[in-house]
């Protein structure tokens, strides 16, 4: 459903941006890539019936190279995720690296980001639920958030 206005993400605390993706090299080796392409939605399912894992919300965009924007509660949570012996990761990056990832078929990608207050900004205008905005809630923009500068926390003056 649209939101109708200008509406700005609702952070108050500290949270993490995961960028992730993967690139296909060789599209005819379905069989390399595939694997890694489907391990990715294990992972969704499992981090989205558990939680207190920690992963808030995602948005994906298709092509050659795949990109996934994850947002996270804390950099504690996903590193944990990222190394919990009894998570779909674990076995899937393992997997990829004996099977794959000498083969050249497909590349793996990540970017992790730190963030908290006056570190982000967000607006959305006539826009559904969609980002930092779906991840965080979101709300109308108020006169004293008026602009990007304010909304960083900056003082009016010096925009």
């Amino acid at each position: 459903m649209m939101n109708p206005g200008r509406r700005t993400a609702s952070a108050s605390g500290d949270f993490v941006v995961f960028l992730i993706g993967m690139r296909i090299n060789q599209p005819l080796k379905v069989h390399k890539w595939g694997p890694v392409f489907n391990s990715m939605g294990a992972m969704l399912n499992e981090l989205y019936a558990k939680p207190e894992l920690g992963l808030l919300s995602h948005e994906t965009w298709f092509a050659r190279t795949t990109l996934m924007v994850q947002y996270w509660k804390s950099m504690d949570q996903l590193l944990a995720y990222a190394k919990a012996r009894d998570s779909a990761h674990l076995p899937a990056w393992r997997d990829f690296n004996k099977k794959v990832s000498a083969s050249g078929a497909v590349g793996v990608w990540h970017e992790t980001y730190s963030a908290g207050p006056k570190t982000h900004e967000a607006v959305y205008v006539n826009m559904p639920d969609f980002g930092l905005g779906k991840a965080l809630g979101s709300e109308p923009v108020s006169a004293r958030r008026d602009s990007a500068g304010l909304r960083l926390g900056r003082p009016a003056d010096s925009q």
